[in-house]
């Protein structure tokens, strides 16, 4: 079954709130202006229940079927923007100097609402939907949040499908996989104290700049030698901060950097061998270091059935051959993770062309993949709850 013809004559509509919101950017909670559209929309459309505020500024609406059923299946896309000035010169380029929708959640929001509008309009299911419009997920965890604040009892969710746009991936094709898709992504800051003194004079110092290279060259063996080959582990040292004089050796120096891993035991085992690592050469040298590991997203892992489902649904819309089932897994984050942790669920790539990539300021979603975006999400609900 191709995209529905509804989804193609909403296309056009649907791109201009893309655009809307693509020129007003907003990041992390604050994107109650985001938030105040989609709340808005949803109510235009009918939806039977909304709520905004959950997760601080998340957006949940409630759309109930025809039949009696009390099933519930949460769809769900994201609303915050990136800290980048961006570069596109399109008409609808952000109007906000350090602000833009670099990673297109402003397509998936509309391409959401585009579903909504549909559902409320058709309400061809026996259940309910939950549209939920999440804050915060480049890097606040706006999901974990709206997971903690009950979200998923409330409006009694059994299941939960998030969906991105992937540059490189052709218009009208679909990717997915079983188990991890996207990574865990935890962040370090050390500190190595040292003694400072005169450059001519290292021998009465310690050196923590000399230490600290040794530190972060070793931290390299952890996916070469630490860890088995056949998994995971992605160790990136991105911040280095020493001195202030080409005749000062530094009292101290900073790093700083993340661990991406699939797997729970790697993680724990990397952040482990980290530790060893930094304390050992510490150790080695007469220095002190001071180690602050937070852990931030989890592994985003795609439950099997609902994996499944999910493949089979961008099939009929796309046609198998355009449909990745085996897609590999990508080392970035994703907070969704906290949504498929509290229910099953699957998270699927959508095509975005051949664009920029994400996160780069000359990125805009594409929205000829509008339609394919609303088929999958209303042919998804249709499935999973009935006529």
């Amino acid at each position: 079954m191709p995209i529905l013809n509804r989804a193609a004559e909403l296309q056009d509509e649907v791109a201009e709130w893309r655009r809307h919101i693509h020129a007003r950017p907003e990041l992390l909670f604050a994107v109650e202006n985001t938030a105040a559209f989609v709340a808005e929309k949803l109510k235009e459309f009918g939806v039977d229940e909304i709520v905004t505020g959950i997760g601080r500024t998340g957006v949940v609406g409630l759309i109930k079927g025809k039949g009696d059923g009390s099933r519930t299946v949460g769809l769900r896309a994201d609303m915050d923007a990136l800290p980048l000035t961006e570069i596109t010169g399109k008409p609808w380029a952000s109007k906000t100097p350090g602000k833009m929708h670099a990673c297109g959640h402003d397509g998936h929001t509309a391409m959401l609402l585009g579903a909504a509008k549909y559902l409320a309009e058709t309400r061809n299911f026996n259940g309910n939907v939950a549209v939920i419009f999440q804050p915060a997920e480049e890097g606040g965890g706006g999901g974990n949040l709206m997971v903690k604040d009950g979200m998923m009892e409330r409006f009694g969710i059994e299941e939960v499908y998030g969906m991105h746009n992937l540059p490189g991936l052709p218009v009208g094709q679909f990717a997915t996989r079983k188990g991890p898709i996207m990574a865990a992504t935890d962040e370090f800051t050390v500190t190595i104290k040292g003694r400072g003194g005169h450059a001519a004079q290292p021998h009465r110092t310690i050196d923590p700049i000399a230490i600290g290279a040794q530190i972060v060259t070793n931290l390299q063996l952890i996916a070469s030698r630490s860890v088995n080959p056949l998994r995971s582990v992605v160790v990136s040292v991105t911040k280095f901060n020493a001195g202030f004089a080409h005749n000062v050796i530094p009292n101290d120096a900073t790093f700083a950097g993340t661990i991406r891993t699939l797997d729970d035991k790697v993680r724990a085992q990397a952040e482990a061998r980290l530790r060893q690592v930094v304390d050992g050469i510490c150790l080695a040298h007469g220095a002190e270091a001071d180690i602050n590991f937070h852990r931030n997203y989890p592994v985003t892992f795609n439950h099997a059935d609902e994996t499944e489902h999910a493949v089979a649904i961008a099939g009929d819309i796309a046609g198998e051959a355009n449909v990745n089932p085996e897609v590999d897994p990508m080392m970035g984050g994703e907070d969704f993770s906290y949504m498929l942790n509290a229910r099953p669920g699957a998270f699927i790539f959508i095509g975005n062309g051949d664009t920029a990539g994400l996160h780069n300021p000359a990125y805009d979603f594409n929205d000829d993949a509008i339609a394919h975006g609303i088929s999958y999400w209303v042919r998804l609900a249709e499935q999973r709850l009935g006529a």
